[in-house]
């Protein structure tokens, strides 16, 4: 529509302006001509008629110059005013053309009916559902993606088949996923051919596609976190590093209903069917930190152009904490996960096979363990953690282990130096083996104390337990530096002699090769069932197991296969029943992006808690909870300091069950507010990852947007204002021309 409209704006254009200029010369011209009609005509009607303004007795009494203004020079009027016709024509024209034009077609290709201003727009511009890459900062810089400017970026779009595809002018590049990191690579390396680039349109069908290969994160991630000196060691084989790098151009992640739409039009460009049209994409990616050129984390947060990445994490435990008890507090039995993971493109970051697996695999564990009776006579407290910000510098590890040492009011009941064994849960979606149909999980060990080869034997045990379920358990191969990237790193660099194990689907290096990306529902019910039981074996301490009672725990499987519906994909998403019953989510689509920190630090019922932390939250309430005889209904919070109101958002769903469930903070250590303004300070000597730690926020923007239309190449532009012209200097032409003949006509008469 742009193209279409922009012709007949030109053609008219120049219609008027040719109709008003020749207008103003005919009025000139005519009024020139007329003086000299009147004074001709006027001599030879007074000596044809020998009187000299007096009455005429034969004319009914009118005299010569009535009769000429009513008569002759009635004449000359009558052929100005037919000049003034002429300058009409072109109006005349252009509506005729404009009324035979075939009626319009849109964008897509569809035949509309505009009836009104939006539909007008509607019909030039078509907005592109999408994902973008956004810009992200730390203390020593940015990484990310971000318009070059304050202006909205604009090119034609082409399509690339190959990331090694020549540009012949600026353009807006449409790739397949697979093919990004190799353009981002060329990018980085060829300064004439990233001038070139205006945009990235990147298809895809989503991050389950298993054909991608897509690994934006390091072959280390996090390597300045680990507790060993090898931090060179290739744990992800497949990592391309892209996500770290800073790209001074808009990325956008096409959505699955839009790719297709999109391929038309760069088609259409490729096809070259119009020679004066091209279709173009709009990429509106103005960063606040990049207008205020703020572009690290300290002078951004201090200009309040960004805000820090964070959110909240959820502690609970089974059975609930009496805090008020007198009674010696057990050692602690810690098992833990994350629920965030990192992401080239912000809002399309379900990081399924790390590291939700885990975290789905943990809560199906509480769920099984919760249906143990006389928990209370375990000689460990099993205590639940679920971490976010693990991605950015292990935000909600490192916050949760501060607030234990500062004794807030989060962490109330838990101690620090109670914490016995940490049991983490990372990936364990890709452990089956489908030629064996055995599921096998690796233990890596923070180390070779006794408390840690208990835990080993533990999960041994737990493997037999299991029996025809199949499920084995390997120790980690020494030959490894340590642990591989996880939550441990940050207890073990607290305290060296922390007895913890990770448990993984691999060995020495990542088996997925899309970390950060892709899954398996029976291999995580397995792991879930491997953790359960050894939980309990542990938290039996020295006291025989009761083999019966074991035997007993079982996952289900069924609420394992929702959970991953739930989770991990927009159908049904967080539109599903368990969600539906304790929140009202935001968005149907789960994100699992940290995000940024809204909320005061000291909040015991955040208000923007994220969609999965508050489900997280209710679940492992509803889960641990212990009723004291019938609950009463809530709508928020509970009278009680042992009771918690689960089921709050859902209209007369809420009720009050004695759990001790509680959100923790999770930001950046070496940030503190004062005034609702962050404020970076020097790192802690009780924090040692503080030193290495990057501080990570986002930017501010006004809007994020993508949309595409059609607009007609400069040359073209110029032709058609010389057509304006050209019709303009025709109608002078014609005009000169008429009005010469017909004064030479009147001479003759």
């Amino acid at each position: 529509m742009a193209g279409r409209s922009k012709q007949w704006l030109l053609i008219g254009a120049g219609a008027i302006f040719g109709s008003l200029t020749t207008a103003a010369l005919l009025k000139i011209l005519s009024r020139k001509v007329g003086k000299q009609q009147v004074g001709r005509h006027s001599t030879d009607f007074l000596m044809h008629n020998g009187m000299n303004g007096k009455e005429n007795p034969a004319g009914g009494g009118r005299t010569g110059c009535q009769d000429i203004h009513n008569g002759l020079l009635g004449f000359d009027l009558e052929d100005e005013v037919s000049s003034a016709m002429v300058p009409k024509i072109p109006f005349l024209l252009v509506a005729l053309a404009l009324l035979l034009a075939p009626p319009y077609r849109s964008i897509a290709g569809a035949t509309d009916t505009l009836e009104s201003v939006p539909d007008l727009q509607r019909a030039m511009y078509r907005n592109i559902k999408s994902y973008p890459c956004v810009r992200l900062l730390n203390l020593s810089g940015e990484i990310g993606c971000s318009n070059p400017g304050q202006e909205k970026v604009i090119a034609p779009i082409v399509r690339f088949k190959h990331s090694s595809d020549e540009l012949t002018r600026l353009s807006a590049v449409l790739l397949p996923l697979e093919k990004l990191e190799g353009l981002l690579l060329r990018i980085s390396k060829d300064m004439d051919f990233a001038q070139k680039v205006a945009g990235v349109l990147v298809e895809s069908d989503g991050y389950r596609s298993k054909s991608l290969g897509f690994s934006p994160a390091e072959k280390f991630p996090q390597a300045a976190f680990a507790p060993y000196k090898n931090i060179n060691y290739e744990w992800n084989l497949a990592g391309s590093g892209i996500m770290s790098n800073q790209y001074n151009f808009p990325v956008f992640l096409l959505s699955p209903e839009t790719k297709s739409v999109v391929q038309e039009l760069a088609g259409k460009n490729a096809g070259g069917t119009d020679l004066y049209q091209v279709i173009v994409a709009e990429f509106d990616l103005v960063m606040q930190t990049t207008k205020s050129h703020t572009h690290d984390s300290g002078s951004c947060l201090k200009e309040q152009t960004c805000l820090p990445l964070g959110g909240f994490s959820v502690w609970s435990s089974l059975p609930p904490i009496n805090i008020s008890s007198e009674k010696p507090s057990k050692s602690i039995l810690m098992a833990v996960a994350s629920q965030d993971s990192a992401s080239f493109f912000r809002d399309q970051s379900l990081g399924a096979e790390s590291p939700i697996s885990g975290l789905i695999a943990l809560l199906a564990a509480v769920d099984a363990l919760s249906r143990v009776d006389d928990l209370n006579e375990l000689k460990k407290q099993l205590v639940f953690v679920v971490f976010t910000g693990e991605a950015w510098g292990y935000l909600g590890s490192r916050k949760f282990l501060q607030e234990l040492d500062l004794g807030a009011d989060a962490v109330n009941g838990l101690n620090n130096t109670l914490i016995e064994q940490v049991l983490e849960i990372g990936s364990v979606g890709k452990g089956l083996d489908q030629a064996t149909r055995a599921t096998t999980f690796y233990a890596h060990a923070g180390g070779d104390s006794p408390v840690t080869k208990d835990m080993l034997k533990a999960l041994q045990n737990a493997s037999d337990s299991l029996g025809s379920d199949n499920v084995k358990i390997k120790a980690a191969d020494v030959s490894n530096p340590g642990i591989p990237p996880s939550s441990l790193m940050t207890f073990l660099r607290k305290n060296s002699s922390a007895a913890g194990i990770v448990l993984e689907d691999f060995d020495s290096f990542f088996t997925n090769k899309f970390y950060h990306t892709n899954i398996n529902s029976s291999s995580i019910a397995a792991a879930a069932a491997l953790v359960a039981r050894t939980l309990y074996i542990l938290a039996s301490g020295d006291v025989t197991v009761n083999l019966m009672t074991l035997n007993s725990i079982k996952v289900n499987v069924s609420l394992v296969e929702e959970l991953v519906g739930c989770l991990l994909s927009c159908e049904p998403g967080f539109s599903c029943s368990i969600v539906r019953n304790f929140i009202s989510p935001s968005n149907t689509c789960p994100s699992h992006y940290v995000g940024v920190f809204l909320d005061s630090p000291d909040t015991r019922y955040p208000e923007y808690a994220d969609d999965t932390s508050r489900f997280v939250w209710n679940f492992l309430a509803d889960k641990t909870s212990k009723l004291k005889g019938s609950t009463s209904s809530c709508t928020g919070k509970c009278n009680s300091i042992d009771q918690v109101c689960i089921g709050a958002e859902i209209e007369g769903k809420g009720r009050c069950v004695i759990s001790t469930t509680r959100y923790v903070p999770a930001y950046s250590t070496r940030l503190k507010i004062e005034d609702n303004l962050w404020h970076v300070i020097p790192a802690s000597s009780l924090d040692p990852m503080g030193s290495v730690d990057p501080v990570w926020t986002e930017s501010f923007w006004n809007t994020i947007g993508l949309r595409v239309y059609t607009v007609q190449s400069g040359t073209y532009d110029r032709l058609i204002l010389v057509g304006g012209v050209g019709v303009t200097v025709a109608s002078y032409i014609v005009t000169i021309v008429t009005k010469s003949f017909l004064a030479k006509a009147v001479k003759n008469d």
